[in-house]
């Protein structure tokens, strides 16, 4: 009696034991899914605050670099800051050029963002071609002394292998609806008819370009004509030569919009930046993984709800001719 007295001890002890360990991992688990649910919602906050103009007045940096696509991503971030507590845009330009349709886009966004708030631009290394339509969307622009800006003009490049097709005895055949169609092809020598037909394209968008440079920085026909020979120029030369404004960076932007567009002084400058990894609503997606996986159903309900409303208005698909008009 005793014996069995003593083993039903042994036996209460150690269920006791189990249960107080595992309330502590049950405790340890919600304490962990309510940390990551906690972040998620300030994520998520900091995320409206920043790209809704939450925090107040400021003057927006947006940067445009590398190749211009005029995608998705950059034309609804430019929406975002023309729709937020912003006062003034500063574009960061470093970028060669990229598509003329893209440039196009870009310039088209960055003028509906100047008719809301003063835009101004500064660029860094090179601001050439497409990269310069962009520039051409400011109020203003200033460059480095020794920044490259120019180039003018529409490009068109494509490779043709018929020769070495010869050599290897091997013929590329198409069958078509007249001889223009997805001309040039690059298998084949480039006839007469489809190299005028592809020059005509050119021409039109250079009359375009060449149009926009003169309208937006208010050429005569004689100083056009001594810039849009699709050479680049540094900024020193791109000053008189009124391509550019102003020698400057981000100092003298923000003064001159302080100055000229009555920007208040001492103005905060934030970063308004495409989302990358770990964005506010993939880590709100994932607190209510785990609010739900520790038995919070319903904030994991409120967090999905929270995701859901953030991915509103998502970018949907691009179709683009990748017509080059930069380096």
């Amino acid at each position: 009696m005793h014996f069995e007295a003593k083993l039903l001890s042994l036996s209460t002890a150690d269920y006791l034991v189990d249960r107080r360990r595992l309330r502590k991992q049950i405790t340890f688990w919600r304490a962990i899914a309510f940390a990551v649910a906690a972040i998620a919602i300030i994520v998520l906050g900091l995320r409206f605050a920043l790209n809704s103009g939450v925090g107040g007045a400021h003057v927006a940096r947006l940067s445009i670099s590398g190749l211009i696509t005029g995608d998705a991503e950059t034309v609804k971030l430019i929406r975002s800051v023309a729709d937020s507590k912003a006062v003034a845009a500063v574009l960061t330009i470093d970028s060669p050029g990229g598509t003329t349709e893209g440039s196009e886009v870009l310039y088209e966004e960055i003028r509906r963002l100047a008719d809301k708030k003063p835009v101004v631009a500064v660029v860094g290394a090179v601001g050439a071609s497409g990269a310069y339509i962009a520039a051409l969307g400011a109020d203003r622009i200033f460059v480095r002394g020794n920044s490259i800006v120019g180039s003018i003009g529409v490009l068109m490049e494509f490779p043709n292998v018929s020769g070495l097709m010869d050599k290897v005895g091997v013929k590329f055949e198409s069958i078509k609806s007249s001889p223009l169609k997805a001309a040039p092809n690059g298998f084949e020598p480039t006839s007469e008819a489809a190299h005028d037909a592809i020059a005509a394209l050119i021409a039109d968008s250079f009359t375009w370009f060449k149009g926009l440079v003169k309208e937006r920085r208010q050429m005569s026909d004689e100083e056009l004509a001594r810039v849009d020979d699709g050479r680049v120029f540094t900024g020193r030369q791109g000053v008189p030569l009124k391509l550019v404004d102003a020698i400057g960076g981000e100092r003298e932007a923000i003064a001159w919009l302080e100055a000229e567009k009555g920007v208040t002084k001492d103005l905060p400058v934030r970063d308004w930046k495409p989302e990358t990894g770990l964005s506010g609503l993939k880590f709100t997606s994932l607190a209510a993984d785990v609010a739900q996986a520790a038995g919070w159903s319903d904030l994991a309900g409120a967090l999905r709800c929270a995701a859901l409303s953030a991915d509103v208005g998502s970018d949907g698909l691009l179709s683009l001719w990748k017509f080059s008009s930069g380096e």
